[in-house]
């Protein structure tokens, strides 16, 4: 049923697991989860994942923002006992009944990450994967603010980010798209500003593929204080 991709042995990460492509549903066409699956981009897009999804401890509650099609649901659901995700475009209803014909039930809402419709101090760790490059200054500020207001004292936020290097821009303009013309905020701002809010637990880097490119993607893992 499941597409089991390669694992880096060496990070001892978790495999990714995809469903096939085509029951992928609700996201917009420019969001194709073609990538994933591709021989040699598509090694780089799993691993990027399966580095986020290896610094999630686990636990009762797991908020995802930005889940899109739900890429990450699969393995999610074997550390939470909840998943619960926020995204601005995707369609809930269709990614809700794509997992549900696999027993996943997540609760999931649209919404937007700088005003989340969430109580105080609920989630043991917060999810974002290739979102926050996406945003300015201030609004990384507030974003960040409203990720502690929801996390629980001693939670975790992971978080992914691309480091836009020479060969990140010409990787992404083969598959048509100009980062620049995306991504305001730099893996740098996004660990300086996480770092005014919270306490930093790790930041690691991912080498591109082959390595000689230097790094292309970092991972940053940060902890709310026990109060």
């Amino acid at each position: 049923m499941f597409n089991k991709k390669l694992i880096n042995k060496n990070l001892g990460m978790q495999t990714l697991q995809l469903l096939s492509y085509k029951e992928y549903r609700g996201i917009l066409k420019e969001y194709s989860m073609i990538f994933y699956y591709l021989p040699f981009f598509g090694y780089m897009y799993r691993q990027r994942v399966e580095l986020c999804l290896a610094e999630c401890t686990g636990g009762d509650n797991i908020l995802e923002i930005g889940f899109g099609s739900g890429l990450t649901f699969l393995n999610l659901n074997t550390k939470y006992k909840k998943i619960h995700g926020l995204d601005l475009t995707c369609d809930v209803e269709q990614v809700s009944q794509v997992f549900a014909s696999h027993g996943i039930y997540p609760d999931l809402k649209n919404g937007d990450i700088l005003e989340m419709p969430y109580a105080d101090n609920q989630f043991d760790t917060v999810l974002l994967i290739s979102i926050l490059e996406h945003l300015k200054t201030q609004e990384l500020e507030q974003a960040f603010r409203e990720i502690k207001r929801v996390l629980k004292p001693g939670g975790q936020v992971v978080y992914g980010a691309p480091v836009e290097r020479p060969f990140m821009v010409f990787m992404f303009r083969i598959l048509g798209y100009d980062i620049r013309n995306y991504h305001f905020s730099t893996e740098k701002d996004i660990s300086r500003t996480a770092g005014q809010f919270l306490n930093k637990v790790s930041v690691q880097a991912m080498k591109a593929f082959p390595s000689f490119f230097g790094d292309v993607y970092e991972v940053g893992h940060f902890m709310k204080t026990l109060e």
